[in-house]
């Protein structure tokens, strides 16, 4: 059975049209609960948000939905992505929900939820949610009705857990850092939690007014954290994205690193204080420089399907607790149950902090491949996977590349587009083997 709602991670849509309307929360709320009554006769779930103005409308509409339905509400406001997780998970809630698009622009909005354990709900719970909104509502009594009210200390609880994942004998005084919320979710936790472990913080992105989210700001405008190390003259700029679940990372000489390079840090951090690590996970886009060090390290590495979700999935499965993606999603299982911003910029900065070498210095070797990525436009009825001169191509490119470089074919999830991504040791050959097979397609 297909799923008509829930995408990659969560709903997620434009305010205003289908799904992200208010009568379709309410709805949701109801099928939700009526699901979680099944297994629990009172549930109470806890509901968190970014800042977009539309959080008020649809956190309205689904408190109702799930009251209709007998199932207790409690509310947060404001609150990260993994903030919510952790909650539900420390106050023995049934179920997580996050009203956020994550890094979309604040017309959009989506559903996240997350199960009492503070993980990500399986494919066959989400279609039980979808089998419920096709069923007439089944509205409670009064007396039946939930409840709900507001977690006061939510932002405290959160802050507290954030500063637990840092080493206890370890400081960040002496650091100067930036700190980016994207105007986002994390802008009244974010700051505190690195002015608590010592540093001097200079908040850009955290006067959120409702339509500002990822404005110009965050993991996905990293350019205003780069200014602002290099106005302030700051060690390390920190950028988050509107639910605080993805990590920039930007050092005093405004060089930017992504996640496949902080992954590698986590790593190396953990083998410096004698640690085992049996592996770790990437995806398919994770650049080949990072596996061919880790593999030097005898870490092995294996890669997901992009997307975090995947990421997460390859880690339970192999008992492996490191893992993440170029974008900045990264995933300590030992520390958090999902992808956390924050938790991950303090384990990149304990790194720092515990081997006295900055992030560049501990990266001296580790040389990313240049990438060549061309979009290729399908047309109508094309199917690329039986193209016979395609597949030679590609065949002749990966036996030229050896073990120099590798080739990745995929097809747009959202576009009549074909990817063809070369990753090779030298640019011009990635971008000459590229262009090879984006011609084969379009012969």
């Amino acid at each position: 059975m297909s799923r008509k709602y829930f995408g990659t991670d969560g709903i997620r849509g434009t305010v205003g049209q289908a799904p992200i309307t208010p009568d379709f929360m309410l709805r949701l709320g109801h099928a939700v609960g009526r699901v979680l009554r099944k297994s629990a006769k009172r549930p109470t779930v806890l509901i968190g948000k970014d800042t977009r103005i539309s959080g008020y409308m649809i956190e309205s509409a689904l408190e109702a939905g799930f009251a209709s339905a007998g199932v207790n509400v409690l509310l947060t406001g404001p609150l990260p992505t993994p903030g919510v997780a952790y909650l539900t998970r420390a106050l023995r809630q049934d179920l997580g929900v996050v009203i956020s698009a994550s890094h979309n622009p604040f017309a959009d909005n989506g559903i996240k939820f997350f199960s009492a354990k503070g993980e990500k709900l399986p494919d066959a719970w989400e279609l039980a949610v979808e089998a419920a909104l096709e069923e007439a509502p089944q509205w409670v009594d009064s007396a039946s009705l939930g409840r709900a009210k507001r977690l006061e200390d939510a932002r405290g609880r959160y802050i507290e857990f954030c500063k637990n994942s840092f080493g206890s004998d370890l400081t960040l005084k002496g650091l100067k850092i930036v700190v980016d919320a994207a105007h986002g979710a994390a802008y009244h936790v974010a700051p505190d939690v690195f002015h608590e472990l010592g540093a001097e913080v200079i908040a850009i992105g955290c006067k959120p007014d409702g339509f500002n989210i990822n404005a110009g700001f965050g993991a996905t405008s990293p350019g205003a954290l780069v200014e602002a190390v290099k106005a302030h003259g700051a060690d390390y700029g920190v950028a988050l994205d509107g639910d605080a679940d993805r990590l920039q990372l930007v050092d005093a000489n405004g060089r930017l690193y992504n996640g496949d390079e902080l992954l590698y840090v986590m790593v190396a951090d953990r083998l410096s204080q004698g640690v085992r690590v049996a592996g770790a996970v990437g995806t398919l886009m994770t650049n080949m420089a990072v596996e061919l060090a880790l593999r030097s390290r005898d870490v092995e590495f294996v890669r997901a399907k992009v997307g975090d979700r995947y990421v997460l999935e390859e880690l339970a499965a192999r008992g492996w607790q490191l893992g993440g993606e170029g974008s900045g999603h990264l995933l300590a299982l030992d520390k958090h149950t999902t992808g956390d911003g924050i938790v991950s910029a303090l384990l990149v900065l304990q790194s720092v902090c515990r081997s006295g070498r900055s992030l560049a210095e501990q990266l001296q070797g580790v040389e990313l491949f240049p990438q060549t990525l061309i979009n290729v436009r399908l047309q109508a009825g094309q199917d690329w996977k039986t193209n016979t001169r395609l597949a030679d191509e590609q065949s002749a490119v990966t036996a030229e590349l050896g073990d120099r470089g590798r080739v990745l074919i995929r097809a747009s999830g959202t576009e009549p587009l074909l990817r063809v991504m070369v990753e090779a040791s030298d640019a011009a050959l990635a971008q000459r083997c590229a262009q090879r097979l984006a011609d084969a397609v379009a012969a």
